[in-house]
């Protein structure tokens, strides 16, 4: 019998903390179900919103902590039983200063803003995010409570329309039902609800209806309660999207100039997204449209050892991607290059998320990772891909998931993965969170192959430095990592604690994968290593002081391989600056690391007497202000000691990346960023790298836009300085010229023009290798 009471007290001291996100303490929100709909213009002349419900932003949330708002903002809200209306009225004693530009749909973050945040199960799990600009440019999101972060991925279509006043600005949207989830069984909804507002002024302040606690780490934890939407129906929610794109391409090789290569291309296709419940989401895709309309940002891969990561931007797999989230990217869609077909579904149940995915790939892309090193790996085959998740959330403390990946095609190739996630919130301050997986792996006999030119010699225990000097062991990690495996097996387990209180924040991670632990549907770069990780810091918010926060703090971390051998081990310290002028913020930091360059016989991945140590220190500065109200400038730079990895020697580095965006007019804005690199050794400069990466953008309207953008690489090597035959010069030039009309996120008609130019130690001067014509169009039709 004790121990029966005893069991019932630990149950409830738990389950005590199992309570839903919003409550009507922090704030409450009760709103009418009417029939008359508002027209979506920015005027506020309809009768209706005189029904409406009214409330006010009463605090400022940050800089200043929960202390009345220096202006008025006023909300009215109403439903329909199809759809939510939200009317902003705010006031501005100086109407000049509001910071409003016409831009592409999710570029106005940095503008004057209003908005709204909907949990709309209560559950502190996932939030859709809605803001707008004075002009009615739409940005929305979904902040994921998981993971800690907020996705401006997500498009859903809704409508929205503002204007200035001569006391402010005025916005009026309207949010479909259909374009959430939720549970429309309910004969009334209780919804968690922040209503928000962002005043860039000298500081970027944001206003709210309620206080946020800043010794509780759970933001969606702290929302209020919007109660009412009475019938409130999602409606059948069938969109259904043909798609047509055109392309014509022709390239040439060079520098033999023997002509160009031409091939055109005419692709229909079709998407459908269908709600089969209000919860529950079908997508599916035939011949899809997966080509990028925006050109991705250029990234200098010089002096690297690892893969380049680059984001998903495609619209299938954005949606309710936060559905398939763990805490590791264990699944990176990007992984899947040209499919066929795909299908989707995403869902939840009460306290129970579920997400599939299946898609056939015209080809199969993975990663090879090492502990050093890694690498991309292509098959030209068709691959079958395959993704499930699960998630349980027992309130907002605990939850637990289940993620299984699988991608395989005919030759001898396949990667199966099972992970297992939990999250754990201890107090309001502090969170446990674990994750294990386990992968089963088979690579074609051959692949290794691909990694070195097809040319790799039979496999020896050691190379001699004969060998090697005479170039006969082209051996490196990719191929080890791929040679002789058959089918191997493995594990990747990390506990994490996080400590977050107003004034301190502490940490600590174990991390452990295996050298034969694969993700190939994942981004997982680095494996065949252990890493444990602890730190910490302190957060102070002076008042009346030339800044509102400062941050300091540091950590230490020390990573082996498998076997136990030091890979690197590093301790870190930094300092942030937030200032109350010019929106200004400075950072800066230092480094000293032991690390290993890279391996001296690469026909073994030993570590111990195969690896030259290096000691290295850098120091780092990052800070960025808005010294007009058009323009932001940020500035990053870096100098200290850095592994030449070709010629495994210590070089000093130095690091200079600025970045400008400039609002020339409320519809052109400039964006330009620069990154200058140079690595110096004790015989000379040993490279000069540049990159340049220039975004113009003309917005006619809220649905067009002209838009050119160039990306340019210069690098720049001393030969002479080099152990191994290398390119003395390599640039290349990418352009594109982009038209494009918007009615909504699916409804678009792109046209655009691109190419590209390289040039390099045979070819004189930058040449056109490549050109492309496109054309899509498509159009959701909803049902």
């Amino acid at each position: 019998m004790h121990l029966q009471a005893l069991l019932i007290l630990v149950l409830s001291l738990v389950f005590s903390q199992f309570a839903t996100a919003g409550t009507a303490h922090n704030f409450g929100l009760k709103i009418p179900t009417l029939t008359s709909t508002a027209t979506i213009d920015g005027k506020f002349d309809e009768s209706v919103w005189q029904q409406a419900a009214l409330t006010h932003l009463r605090y400022e949330t940050r800089p200043a902590e929960n202390q009345p708002v220096p202006v008025k903002t006023e909300i009215r809200m109403y439903a329909t039983e199809t759809s939510l209306f939200v009317a902003f009225k705010a006031f501005d004693p100086n109407v000049s200063n509001i910071r409003a530009n016409l831009s592409d749909r999710d570029n106005a973050w940095s503008d004057d803003l209003v908005g709204i945040k909907l949990d709309t199960f209560n559950q502190s799990k996932l939030a859709y995010q809605f803001f707008i600009n004075p002009l009615g440019i739409q940005n929305d999101s979904i902040e994921n409570e998981l993971t800690g972060q907020e996705s401006d991925a997500w498009d859903g279509i809704w409508y929205s329309a503002g204007q200035i006043t001569h006391d402010g600005y005025q916005v009026e949207i309207e949010l479909p039902l259909r374009i959430l989830s939720f549970d429309d069984s309910l004969s009334q909804q209780h919804w968690g609800i922040e209503l928000i507002r962002f005043y860039p002024r000298e500081e970027r302040q944001r206003f709210s209806t309620h206080k946020i606690d800043r010794d509780n780490t759970c933001q969606l934890c702290q929302l209020g309660v919007l109660s009412g939407l009475r019938g409130a129906k999602q409606g059948q929610g069938v969109q259904i999207t043909p798609a047509l794109v055109v392309t014509h391409n022709r390239q040439r090789e060079l520098p033999q100039n023997q002509g160009w290569n031409n091939e055109t291309n005419i692709e229909p296709g079709a998407d459908i997204r269908w709600s089969l419940t209000p919860s529950t989401l079908l997508n599916a895709t035939i011949n899809p449209d997966f080509s990028q309309v925006e050109a991705d940002a250029g990234q200098l891969d010089v002096n690297s050892t690892f893969a380049l990561f680059f984001p998903e931007k495609r619209s299938f797999f954005l949606d309710n991607k936060d559905y398939f989230d763990t805490q590791i990217n264990l699944l990176h869609t990007r992984n899947i290059v040209a499919p066929d077909y795909g299908v989707k579904l995403t869902g939840k149940v009460g306290d129970h998320t579920f997400a599939g995915l299946v898609a056939q790939d015209t080809t199969t892309n993975f990663l090879i990772p090492g502990n050093l090193s890694s690498d991309i790996a292509k098959i030209d085959e068709t691959s079958q891909n395959l993704a499930t998740r699960y998630r349980a959330d027992f309130g907002r403390s605990l939850s637990l998931g289940a993620l299984f990946t699988a991608k395989s095609s005919q030759n001898q190739y396949h990667n199966y993965l099972a992970s297992f996630d939990g999250k754990y919130q201890l107090t309001d301050q502090d969170t446990f969170k674990v994750q294990a997986a386990f992968s089963d792996t088979e690579y074609p006999e051959d692949l290794y192959q691909d990694f070195c030119n097809g040319d790799c010699k039979p496999p020896t225990e050691t190379c001699s430095l004969l060998q090697l000097s005479a170039g006969e062991c082209l051996y490196n990690e990719r191929v080890l990592r791929t040679k002789d495996k058959g089918a191997f097996r493995d594990h990747l387990y990390r506990i994490k604690y996080n400590h977050n209180s107003r004034n301190y924040y502490a940490f600590t991670q174990f991390e452990s994968i295996g050298e034969d632990f694969r993700a190939d549907l994942g981004f997982i770069e680095r494996v065949d290593f252990k890493k444990f990780v602890a730190g910490g810091g302190y957060i102070a918010y002076p008042d009346h002081a030339w800044v509102s926060k400062i941050k300091t703090g540091g950590d230490w971390d020390i990573s082996h391989n498998q076997a136990g051998e030091l890979l690197e081990q590093e301790v870190e310290a930094f300092i942030e600056f937030t200032g109350t002028q010019m929106q200004s913020f400075l950072a800066m930091g230092a480094v000293n690391r032991e690390r290993v360059g890279r391996r001296i016989d690469p026909s073994s991945l030993a570590i111990d007497s195969n690896t030259t140590r290096f000691d290295e220190t850098q120091f780092w500065i990052y800070g960025e202000l808005s010294p007009l109200q058009t323009l932001n400038l940020e500035l990053d730079v870096s100098y200290g000691d850095d592994i030449d990895f070709s010629n495994n020697q210590l070089g000093t580095k130095f690091v200079v990346n600025p970045e400008i965006d400039w609002k020339i007019t409320p519809s052109i804005s400039l964006n330009f960023t620069h990154v200058y690199r140079h690595l110096d050794v004790d015989e000379g400069r040993l490279f000069t790298a540049n990159l340049s990466d220039l975004r113009l953008n003309w917005q006619f309207d809220k649905h067009q836009f002209l838009r050119i953008s160039s990306v340019y690489t210069h690098i720049d090597r001393n030969t002479a300085l080099y152990s191994k035959p290398t390119f003395t010069n390599k640039q290349h030039l990418g352009n594109e010229l982009l038209y494009g009309y918007k009615l909504n996120p699916q409804s678009v008609f792109y046209l655009g023009y691109s190419d590209g130019l390289k040039r390099d130690d045979r070819i004189n001067t930058l040449t056109r290798n490549e050109q492309t014509l496109f054309m899509k169009v498509s159009y959701a039709w909803i049902i």
